[in-house]
């Protein structure tokens, strides 16, 4: 799974995954518990995750 420059910071992606797997800072990015279920980018309002 891999975040592009295009990710705003909104979190949504964070709110729908069901493992914790994302961190929102300035960006998002995926953390060592994400399962690559593809859950998250089909929130992203930017579609900024690349499954």
């Amino acid at each position: 799974m891999k975040i592009s420059n295009r990710c705003v910071g909104c979190g949504q992606c964070a709110t729908f995954c069901k493992f914790d797997a994302i961190i929102v800072r300035v960006r998002a990015s995926m953390g060592d518990s994400c399962t690559e279920c593809g859950v998250c980018a089909a929130y992203c309002p930017v579609r900024a995750i690349e499954v």
